[in-house]
């Protein structure tokens, strides 16, 4: 069993802006899942425990070996697909896999050549091998991010929004492999988008202005919303009113008209019970003051 743990992290870049607020946090085998919207301090977190960037204190703890005094220790062990990995040379799969390999340190010719193969099928892409790479379509460009990031059989895999930009089909594609991969190894999933976490992952946490708001398993998080959650067709004229009186968690248009969504212990007068979505519980956090 792999484990990372977080104890009040911290980061505080040269200009003065702090990314990153007293975070702690466990996390073990499987797929965790890092929610929160753009520009909450997911990067910079995955960034801090990668090695690319010091933390101003907290300790960072795989494995029980400190990785901010050894950072080749996590290094040796991470597979890491960025957000933005997506730039490639006028190289095939397989020699740019060759190319990543040796850099990993995986110097046996016949090693190299048995574990880039499988990976390759593993990810769906045996028929792509001697393909160019930046010829690749979204899907087969995250697919190959994946192979990549497996080279080396690492022992904890850090994803920053790998499904965005994919169309459904790819995406389920996508998370089907990433859900069999995280069985033996710590799978973090940095994302914004509610649906991935719901369907992957078994403990999530919530993050926004640098800090953890909430953390937890997803079932339970949903399960605390039971008969919290209420809506109701509204007026836009209304909106105003309505956000004086209620907490609004979102609002949406359905065949034009608007519809609130907001969380009261009580029933509120004229609006219906909803059934509690994770996307409940994540609005619900973002709303509340840290």
């Amino acid at each position: 069993m792999n484990t990372l743990s977080i104890n009040n992290l911290s980061l505080t870049y040269k200009n003065g802006f702090q990314a990153i607020k007293n975070i702690s946090l466990d996390i073990k085998n499987g797929m965790f899942g890092l929610l929160g919207p753009n520009g909450a301090g997911k990067s910079s977190l995955m960034k801090t425990i990668v090695g690319l960037q010091k933390p101003t204190s907290g300790t960072l703890l795989f494995n029980e070996v400190d990785i901010i005094k050894n950072p080749d220790y996590i290094k040796q062990n991470l597979g890491f697909l960025p957000q933005d990995f997506g730039v490639y040379p006028k190289v095939s799969a397989y020699d740019l896999l060759e190319h990543i390999a040796l850099l990993k340190g995986i110097t046996d010719k016949n090693q190299r050549k048995n574990q880039i193969l499988s990976l390759l099928e593993k990810v769906n892409l045996s028929d792509f091998t001697k393909k160019e790479v930046h010829t690749f379509s979204g899907g087969m460009k995250q697919r190959f991010g994946v192979a990549q990031a497996l080279l080396g059989d690492p022992k904890i895999i850090i994803v920053d929004e790998p499904t965005a930009g994919l169309d459904p089909e790819e995406r389920n594609r996508f998370n089907t492999l990433l859900n069999d991969i995280s069985q033996d190894v710590i799978v973090i999933l940095s994302t914004h988008l509610v649906e991935d976490v719901r369907n992957l992952c078994s403990e999530m946490a919530v993050m926004n202005h640098g800090q953890i708001l909430r953390k937890g398993n997803p079932g339970k998080l949903i399960a605390e919303l039971d008969n919290k959650i209420w809506s109701k067709p509204i007026d836009k004229t209304e909106l105003e009113t309505y956000g004086s009186s209620y907490e609004i968690i979102s609002r949406q248009l359905l065949e034009r008209e608007l519809h609130i969504t907001v969380f009261s212990e009580e029933s509120p007068k004229d609006f219906s019970s909803v059934t509690p979505l994770l996307e409940h519980v994540y609005f619900h956090t973002l709303t509340q003051k840290p």
